[in-house]
């Protein structure tokens, strides 16, 4: 046991005498580096940027999406846009159902215009046109028909039917023609001969308002005649509306 401390004390002063002939050295901080980051050494030369290689951040979208929020308000309207360009016409629909009938109409305001006269007296050809008159009325609503004149004047416009009857004179030429105004429309024709006969001309017309027809005998250059006596009646002059403009 003795031995054994006799030892420590000797190495302990061996130590100490060591410590007691080292030169004292102040402790000097060390040169700082510059940072670096661990993969400087990889980076191209500069100017060879174009082999960098390129690094894009995906983000999967499904991971981040959040749950689906409540419907927002209605905002105001905007402004209203041109107009377009009509669209073609749609295929035809199909028929519809028939429907109900409809009120009674308003009754039917038809306008008239008619007359019928005859005359009794025989007409040979002078030097000028002759007019014929008559002296028998049959038929003259609202007085149309002048008899002073013989000539019918247009009350009401529209188309209208005309006849004309005469009784041709034995060995004589009958000439007449049926005029609108003063222009000729159409003849009412026999040649002579030995036997009288009834001849007879229609026609419709289109009439204005306050145009007028009448009969015009030829004149005496050429010999004619109409015959007719006090007890019958052989020349007649008729005409009525067919159809007014206004329907």
């Amino acid at each position: 046991m003795a031995r054994s401390r006799d030892r420590g004390a000797v190495m302990f002063e061996a130590l100490l005498s060591t410590l007691l002939f080292l030169p004292w050295v102040t402790p000097v901080p060390p040169t700082p580096t510059p940072c670096q980051r661990c993969c400087d050494h990889l980076e191209p030369p500069e100017g060879d940027v174009a082999h960098m290689p390129e690094i894009r951040t995906h983000i999967d979208m499904t991971i981040l999406k959040g749950d689906k929020g409540d419907r927002g308000e209605r905002g105001t309207p905007g402004i209203q846009g041109v107009e377009g360009q009509p669209g073609r016409a749609g295929p035809e629909g199909p028929k519809g159902s028939k429907g109900g009938s409809g009120p009674p109409g308003a009754p039917c305001q038809r306008q008239h215009a008619a007359f019928s006269v005859g005359r009794r007296k025989a007409l040979h050809s002078e030097e000028h046109y002759q007019t014929l008159l008559f002296d028998v009325t049959f038929v003259n609503l609202d007085d149309d028909f002048d008899m002073f004149s013989g000539r019918f004047r247009c009350r009401v416009p529209g188309i209208y039917f005309f006849n004309v009857n005469v009784h041709t004179w034995n060995f004589k030429e009958t000439y007449l023609h049926v005029m609108q105004n003063d222009t000729e429309r159409a003849i009412v024709y026999a040649q002579p001969s030995e036997r009288s006969i009834m001849q007879s001309q229609s026609l419709m017309l289109p009439m204005g308002r306050g145009d007028q027809v009448w009969l015009r005998l030829f004149k005496r250059e050429r010999e004619n005649a109409i015959y007719s006596d006090d007890t019958d009646i052989y020349v007649t002059f008729n005409g009525h509306l067919i159809k007014s403009d206004e329907e």
